[in-house]
């Protein structure tokens, strides 16, 4: 198979509002057109009777105008569903990186989202500093905002190999 990554999900409550946090918050950009499918093809498509889904793509920051995208859409027939915790399996969060995570987190914090953790530190055994923190946009999706700082010469790849995870411990999925 030759595959590339193309896009990650959020189904919201409200996509219009949330499409517009991400935008407001991280620079994501539209991509058009706004999304509203209805019809057999979508039912079949999703296993749902009478589905109708409506929402939009969000180019995420630093992938360039090819790069892989947030897609917001909202059904009009929603499942309830318990929040989202760092720990439950399946898909946990949505990183960004940023240049400062205490000023983007105080930007969510002050555009709907709401805290999880503290904002922490931890070093690799490669000597790479990460500062991160968890958040919630304003529909309780988790959020991970990260900071990285790396030694002289320690090249971007061998950072990507060595991440920290809780307590110092390395974890593959951890950025």
């Amino acid at each position: 198979m030759n595959a590339r990554f193309v896009h990650t999900n959020l189904v919201a409550r409200d996509w219009r509002a949330l499409a517009a946090f991400y935008q407001r918050v991280f620079g994501c950009r539209l991509v058009p057109p706004e999304r509203d499918y209805r019809g057999p093809a979508l039912d079949a498509g999703t296993g749902l009777t009478g589905a109708h889904l409506t929402g939009v793509h969000l180019r995420l920051p630093g992938c360039g105008d090819s790069g892989p995208t947030l897609e917001i859409f909202s059904y009009d027939a929603l499942l309830e569903n318990p929040p989202a915790a760092v720990n439950r399996p399946g898909f946990g969060h949505i990183a960004f990186e940023t240049g400062d995570v205490g000023e983007a987190r105080a930007e969510v914090l002050a555009s709907g989202g709401r805290a999880v953790g503290d904002v922490v530190s931890l070093t690799t055994s490669a000597g790479s500093r990460v500062t991160w923190c968890y958040v919630r946009d304003p529909e309780g999706n988790l959020i991970e905002l990260q900071m990285w700082d790396r030694p002289p010469g320690l090249s971007f790849q061998h950072a990507e190999e060595d991440r920290p995870g809780p307590e110092g411990a390395p974890l593959s999925y951890f950025p």
